[in-house]
């Protein structure tokens, strides 16, 4: 008779032998068509995902954040075309592609633009918030671009879909740039300077609930109060998690302005924090027609255990 040992070790061989058989058979007979389907089953989960009502605050916080994700809710981000040095100019261009494959070429305008770039380097230096420029006969956006300093760069497409009810999508992808790079030293600091203007910011960012930040803008000890529309608001505040990089773009309480409006000194955003943490805080504010940035580093404390959802705190849109 046989040793056991031996049949077990014939078994699994067959067994092994018959899985190849079966993979590679319906390798063969599975049409492209129901492979794609598949990929977008797959990618609808590819950290686009928000919990439902009512759902756990805690297994919310274990899904994907939006922002960290080359693919999302049915979208691609390409590779993105840009100088791959310091000194060197040329166009920063990409295309978001469908579910099959198409370059996507109509947007829902969203804060006044149908797509908004946000670009900085993996340490938080060298932020930008800017607005290519659509060819819709190739689907690509473009803007022209140069880099001031070498280093690893995140890439953010932050844009919402035609639908019925679109909802905001933010993929990312890393670009490495060549050239001279000394790491940004990062602090905790709720006061920035720029341009002249003092900004301040007030409020603790919790996690898994909302709370309310406000930035105060002066000016040589004044209170500012001329600041503009810009986007359809008075400020864009981005936050940037420490580790990843994960994506939150919040805009301030109230009505959209009115063309002419002018509003200041205080700014006052609801935000929400996916995770406790440190985070890069970028408030966008125009004033007598010129944009300025104010830079932010803020700890994210836990907040109560219950999840809450809000229109005024986006883990993305605009």
């Amino acid at each position: 008779l046989m040793k056991a040992g031996t049949r077990l070790a014939l078994y699994a061989a067959a067994l092994v032998a018959l899985f190849i058989g079966a993979y590679a058979i319906a390798g063969a007979i599975v049409p492209d068509n129901v492979v794609k389907k598949w990929a977008r089953a797959s990618a609808t989960h590819d950290g686009g995902s928000e919990a439902g009502d009512g759902a756990d605050a805690s297994a919310a916080a274990n899904q994907p954040a939006r922002g960290t994700a080359v693919a999302a809710s049915g979208y691609l981000l390409s590779p993105v075309a840009a100088p791959t040095s310091v000194g060197t100019s040329g166009d920063l261009s990409f295309q978001v592609l469908d579910a099959d494959g198409r370059p996507v070429t109509h947007y829902t305008t969203s804060h006044e633009k149908d797509l908004h770039l946000i670009v900085v380097r993996s340490d938080g230096a060298n932020f930008r918030h800017v607005h290519p420029t659509l060819d819709q006969t190739t689907g690509t956006w473009s803007i022209p671009w140069s880099w001031s300093s070498g280093g690893t760069y995140r890439v953010y497409t932050d844009f919402e879909p035609v639908a019925e009810n679109p909802r905001p999508v933010t993929l990312t992808r890393t670009l490495d740039v060549s050239g001279a790079f000394e790491p940004m030293t990062v602090s905790l600091t709720s006061e920035s300077e720029v341009d002249g203007y003092q900004v301040t910011a007030e409020g603790d960012v919790m996690a898994g609930s909302t709370s309310m930040v406000t930035m105060t803008v002066s000016r040589e000890g004044e209170a500012v109060t001329t600041l503009e529309p810009y986007l359809g608001a008075f400020g864009h505040l981005v936050a940037l998690r420490e580790g990843d990089l994960a994506y939150i773009h919040v805009h301030p309480e109230g009505d959209e302005p009115k063309p002419g409006a002018t509003a200041g000194p205080t700014i006052g955003f609801m935000v929400e924090a996916p995770t406790v943490g440190r985070y890069r805080l970028y408030l966008d504010f125009q004033v007598a027609g010129r944009v300025h940035t104010a830079e932010f580093v803020v700890e994210a404390h836990r907040g109560p255990t219950s999840a809450s959802t809000t229109p005024h705190a986006e883990t993305s849109g605009h």
